[in-house]
């Protein structure tokens, strides 16, 4: 297996490559040269089996020689294990065809988990093997910087910093990561928007003599490492119900994209997904550019689900891609427009091949509250504000041959005050956490500033 640049200027790469680059160096995303595939038989075979043997089976034409099978089984095995749930993602059936895919078993609690305890491993052994260190930086809306912290806290080989904006995020997702007492870890709280922190985070690596000096090593969901470890729950998902004998559609709430993308890539590895769902709350880029082919950036707006207070959703650059056949120069082109302007217009071959398969939905603030509140009047569950989001779309887009899956990304108590204002019940922290909100926390607060932060990286990696 070997990947390339969305933008043309690297190509050839193993998997251990872009694992540790994150982002290409010329600026584009790294994406499998092609697709693996696995065929029908093959899907059928891992039925009612182990989540572990699923992933073994998704991850394994990815990974090439960088492990061998037991190597890689271990990894899984490990990452597994640090879930509360031995389903780790578990199905709840909410009505006759809607079901939510609990993601918040992780140790943080919300769906960045299974890719991140995945990734820290993966990234652990092949700095080891090459006997070097890196230096990794993140930008975070609410969920990964936590889900980051927490998997590489133990690291011998990387330093970690994560950008999030100040203020920005709840309590419990701040105090996540600035309640960590590691000497490898560093909080910087931004003063702007998570889209000032990702510019920032992307600056970075486009500074080629810091990002060398530095050895820059990303765990956005711009690593490839990332999407692939998410692949996994929409096989173990689409394979509970039925599949590949009955097809499955999933609704995702969705900022940067990433967690979406996975699920593209799971349908081109053979799995019978009927359409992916692209739901957004009013920060709605992706919804305004399924519906009218022009993805413009506009003012983000603050909401009660600040993990897609997006506008700049990275990892659609990975589907435009390959919805323009993988032209490079094209797909350049538009990047360029967007760094611009802050805007583009897909051309219409390339939205017509997004739309056979994404369709979009977005929920407002209200819509939010009204469906934490329905969610829990007819099933007893407590919902987070982002699977609200994703469940009010998703309602009444089954069809009855495709089982409807909604993806549930955040526990409810990273969000008690919205759940408890919707809902009139507080959700509890697991004992495990309660910890977090009297524990001291460590973080700086910089500006928006290039030079401001690498200045304060350059000092503490």
């Amino acid at each position: 297996m070997q990947y390339l640049s969305t933008r043309g200027g690297d190509a050839g790469r193993v998997f251990e490559d872009v694992l540790l680059a994150g982002l290409a160096p010329d600026g584009g995303l790294y994406v499998p040269q092609e697709w693996p595939r696995l065929d029908a038989a093959e899907w059928r075979a891992l039925r009612n089996h182990p989540w572990e043997e699923v992933a073994l089976a998704v991850m394994r034409p990815y990974v090439g020689d960088f492990l061998d099978d037991g190597e890689l089984r271990a990894v899984i095995d490990e990452a597994a294990a640090e879930f509360g749930h031995p389903a780790v993602t578990p199905l709840e059936q909410l009505d006759d065809n809607l079901w939510m895919l609990e993601l918040f078993h992780g140790p943080t609690l919300a769906f960045k988990d299974v890719a991140m305890q995945m990734l820290s491993r993966l990234m652990d052994i092949a700095l080891e093997r090459r006997d070097e260190r890196v230096t990794i930086i993140g930008a975070t809306s609410g969920d990964t910087g936590s889900a980051a912290i927490e998997a590489f806290r133990h690291s011998r080989r990387a330093t970690i910093f994560i950008l999030h904006p100040h203020e920005r995020v709840s309590a419990v997702q701040r105090r996540q990561m600035t309640t960590v007492d590691a000497p490898n870890v560093h909080n910087i709280a931004i003063e702007g928007d998570f889209d000032d922190c990702q510019a920032l985070v992307k600056a970075m690596f486009n500074d080629r003599p810091f990002r060398e000096r530095m050895r820059l090593a990303g765990v956005n969901s711009i690593n490839w490492g990332r999407i692939l470890a998410q692949i996994v729950y929409y096989a173990t998902a689409a394979l509970a119900l039925g599949a590949p004998d009955r097809a499955v559609s999933f609704t995702v709430p969705t900022g940067n994209f990433g967690d979406i993308l996975a699920g593209y890539a799971a349908r081109n590895m053979g799995l019978p997904v009927e359409r992916l769902v692209i739901a957004t709350n009013i920060n709605d880029i992706l919804w305004r550019t399924i519906t009218t082919g022009r993805y413009e950036v506009t003012g983000v707006k603050a909401t009660t689900s600040p993990s897609m207070d997006i506008q700049v959703s990275s990892n659609f650059e990975r589907l435009l891609f390959d919805a323009l056949e993988r032209d490079a120069d094209a797909l350049k082109g538009l990047m360029d427009r967007l760094s611009q302007s802050g805007a583009f217009d897909i051309p219409a071959p390339a939205l017509e091949r997004i739309r056979a398969l994404f369709d979009a939905g977005r929920t407002d603030e209200d819509e939010v509250r009204e469906e934490i509140r329905r969610t829990f009047r007819e099933t007893g569950e407590l919902v987070d504000p982002h699977t609200a989001v994703g469940l009010h779309v998703a309602r009444g887009r089954a069809a009855p041959e495709a089982a409807m899956v909604s993806l549930s990304t955040a526990h409810p108590a990273k969000f008690p005050d919205a759940v408890e204002q919707a809902t009139g019940h507080r959700p509890e922290l697991p004992e495990r956490l309660m910890h977090i909100m009297e524990a001291e926390e460590r973080f700086s607060v910089l500006p928006a500033s290039l030079d401001a932060i690498e200045t304060f990286i350059t000092a503490r990696a």
